[in-house]
């Protein structure tokens, strides 16, 4: 097929689907649900349908219908926004007023024939070879019809449910790649986009096959972790830092046993596992709070504590595919591309096209880094999928409508020079910048300031291009202690005793940020800390260093910024002066007996 006819065929109206009929969702919100049917391939050459599922919550009456589209690809917006939960209803009723407010999970997502390819779900750490295997593997699992699942295809499938709730002009609220998908929408049905509201941009054409974008980015992003002189003691340059280790790490990982509640770990760091870790901390305020201590210690030869966060990052984030389809996002990524080879190239040909690109990439072409970055990008993924072509979208042009591009400007996989491109593509475009937060910026800035300014520009105000910077929920932790290697007064004690709270602080909200069950985490050198998501912290011989050791309950006092625990902790262990104290927020207070 021509690229010219793939472009008609995304242009084309989807057809095969009727009025959508609505019936209640059976849970605590008005929301109801429906059903729209729509055909795999548009083209009529492959027969079979897929039954996507919608959830709708009314608005009476109704000033426009907006539609809400999570991540990924794979990420399933009915259980992303939730519109079935009172309280995300309410949130979501309220940024949108007056607003009908739509999810649909698009083809091979959540509830409308969600993809599943178990070992590549399931995979926690993988060389790039046993990854390229598990992405065959899946390739195979799913069949030929692997070939529908682009975002050509789910912008198709967002006109028929648009063309099934019988309106003429729909808004879109796209979160990371909701916003391509979001974008890839407009371009090919311009005339039904009311208005675009973009969160953690990604551009059309992008992901990048290599990531060059964000390694580009990465550095001075990370540079912003360390506001003012919180990083005082830890770190001069956090980017100069994590580049130097990464580019270490590459060339010698680091490998050691972690802890863990029921045992130990065996646990191996190469640089493309760092930048892994690094970009996982846009998302993660307990993980951004540790890093720049950790990479410290990496920098002196102590890679335990970044061992630790890779383990608790990979085995307490595992996603199921009905919340997010690791199997989607393969048959999306790999076929949209953009690759360095041909389409329709043997694996041979691709192999060795991907190593002539790297090898050909200029000096600075990954910035900082060598260019074995280039693995951590969707080329070196997609290698081994049978059929990775690079599926064109629609060539607009974009509409002429209202578009607000927001930006978290600690974003280390959407840089926020991304949300400022495409922004700058529409006349009505608009960016705001929300320094203190990172990926995903609307429902995770804590200071409501996102939040006011998207709600006053669905209303028709101008939005300011900033918001105030607003403080960490985690304060980065300071240095990791060296282990005591006599027995410590009680001022001594005392203060390693706030630093060994600071750290289970940070321990806590890493877990109750990857996880949405309770959960028990390891110290770094002994005890666990229990992670309620009721927002309590249980210690018991909770340790950083041996030594000292932390027991008893912290209650979380409001979620807003900075975290503020308050409780009593018996301080304890063979070389500690032995008593409790008292922690009221950064406050760690008390007399210990030597």
């Amino acid at each position: 097929m021509s690229a010219g006819a793939a472009l008609a065929i995304c242009a084309a109206a989807p057809g095969g689907a009727g009025a959508a009929t609505f019936a209640p969702c059976g849970q605590a919100t008005d929301t109801q649900c429906t059903r729209i049917d729509v055909p795999l391939d548009r083209t009529g050459a492959v027969p079979g349908t897929v039954s996507l599922y919608v959830q709708q919550l009314a608005a009476q009456p109704a000033k426009g219908v907006v539609f809400l589209l999570a991540g990924g690809p794979g990420q399933s917006s009915t259980k992303a926004f939730g519109l079935t939960d009172r309280n995300s209803a309410q949130f979501f009723q309220q940024l949108f007023p007056g607003y009908t407010l739509v999810t649909v999970d698009v083809r091979g997502t959540g509830q409308s024939g969600v993809l599943q390819c178990p070992r590549l779900q399931t995979t926690t750490t993988a060389s790039d070879a046993e990854i390229q295997a598990l992405v065959a593997e899946c390739a195979s699992l799913i069949g030929p019809n692997r070939a529908f699942y682009t975002t050509r295809d789910q912008a198709a499938d967002l006109e028929a449910v648009r063309q099934a709730l019988g309106v003429d002009k729909v808004a879109l609220w796209g979160v990371s790649y909701g916003t391509k998908l979001a974008l890839s929408y407009a371009l090919a049905f311009p005339t039904h986009v009311e208005r675009l509201l973009l969160d953690s941009v990604l551009p059309p054409e992008f992901p990048d096959p290599f990531e060059a974008n964000v390694l580009h980015a990465m550095p001075d992003t990370l540079r912003s972790y360390c506001p003012g002189s919180s990083c005082r003691g830890v770190t001069n340059d956090l980017g100069a830092d994590l580049v130097t280790l990464a580019n270490r790490l590459q060339e010698q990982p680091a490998k050691g046993t972690v802890r863990e509640p029921s045992g130990t770990r065996t646990v191996t760091m190469n640089g493309e596992d760092l930048i892994g870790l690094t970009i996982d901390a846009d998302l993660d305020p307990g993980l951004a709070a540790e890093l720049p201590a950790a990479v410290q210690a990496g920098l002196k030869r102590n890679s335990l504590p970044l061992l630790r966060l890779l383990d608790l990052d990979t085995h307490l984030s595992v996603e199921k595919p009905e919340e997010l389809s690791f199997a989607l996002y393969a048959a999306t990524v790999c076929t949209d591309g953009p690759f360095p080879w041909t389409p329709g190239s043997s694996t041979s040909a691709r192999l060795a096209a991907f190593d002539a690109a790297v090898a050909g990439l200029a000096p600075g072409s990954l910035g900082q880094f060598g260019t074995w970055a280039a693995h951590i990008g969707s080329a070196g993924f997609c290698t081994l999928w049978p059929d990775p072509t690079g599926t064109p979208l629609a060539p607009g042009p974009l509409p002429d409508v209202p578009v607000l591009a927001v930006a978290g400007g600690l974003d280390l996989r959407t840089p926020a020079a991304q949300a400022a491109a495409v922004a700058a593509r529409f006349p009505q475009g608009h960016l705001l910048v929300v320094p203190g937060v990172g990926h995903s910026v609307i429902t995770t800035d804590l200071s409501g300031c996102a939040f006011k300014i998207v709600r006053g520009w669905l209303q028709g105000a101008t939005p300011p291009s900033s918001c105030p910077r607003d403080k960490p929920f985690v304060t980065p932790l300071a240095p990791f202690p060296a282990a005591p290697s006599s027995r410590l007064g009680a001022s001594q004690s005392l203060a390693l005793a706030r630093v060994t709270e600071h750290e289970a602080e940070g321990a806590w909200a890493l877990a109750f940020f990857s996880t949405t069950q309770d959960v028990t985490v390891a110290g770094l050198s002994g005890g666990t800390i229990r992670v309620s998501q009721q927002g309590v912290a249980t210690l018991a011989r909770y340790s950083v260093v041996p030594g000292l050791e932390l027991s008893g309950k912290l209650s979380l006092d409001g979620f807003s910024a900075p975290l503020h625990f308050r409780g009593t902790l018996t301080v304890g262990g063979a070389r500690a002066a032995h008593g409790s104290v008292k922690v009221d927020g950064p406050r760690v207070t008390g007399k210990l007996s030597p």
